[in-house]
């Protein structure tokens, strides 16, 4: 019996190489899709660790409340203050440097600068927050008023902030541990 098409009939291995075409095409649309997810999501977490900064910041500096309520008469929540500022600038640098397309170090360096400066923000982000918590804690003992309910929204800002920039960290530390330095 002869093919109509003149056609040989499709063999095995034919069918085992065009899976495995399959299987690897399917593989490396993964690592695509991976990595674009990691190239978007490192900015966006530095942008929602700015806006939880900002936010910690205005708070901080608007709990003025007479006498005795005031954020600057309390070393911890002036520490809050100081890093919530440090932080805020960090993240528009990073946010700005993102968004510019620019390259201000080398990409050596530059990776390496991301990693490390959302690691020690971050450890400065939950330490400024973990100084103030105690002293709000006794605050809240003697009396709930506006200036230590302004004081915990800015701490729990501080701490959302945390968050976003450790898994900004997270994202940055896949992106060292990926790239060659050969």
């Amino acid at each position: 019996m002869t093919n109509p098409d003149n056609q040989k009939p499709a063999e095995v291995a034919d069918v085992e190489a065009a899976k495995t075409e399959t299987t690897t095409f399917s593989a490396i649309t993964q690592r695509w899709k991976r990595e674009d997810l990691i190239k978007k999501a490192s900015p966006i977490m530095r942008g929602f660790s700015l806006v939880f900064s900002l936010l910690t910041f205005i708070i901080m500096v608007s709990n003025k409340h007479g006498y005795g309520r005031n954020f600057d008469e309390y070393e911890e929540y002036r520490y809050v203050l100081a890093i919530s500022i440090i932080s805020t600038l960090y993240t528009a640098w990073q946010t700005f440097v993102h968004f510019s397309k620019r390259e201000f170090f080398d990409r050596r360096t530059s990776i390496l600068v991301d990693f490390s400066g959302d690691q020690l923000v971050a450890y400065l982000l939950i330490s400024a927050a973990s100084s103030a918590i105690p002293l709000t804690n006794r605050f809240r003992e003697g009396q709930d008023n506006i200036f230590t309910d302004s004081a915990a929204s800015a701490i729990s800002m501080a701490i959302f902030a945390f968050i976003s920039l450790a898994l900004s960290a997270l994202f940055s530390g896949y992106k060292l541990s990926t790239h060659s330095f050969i």
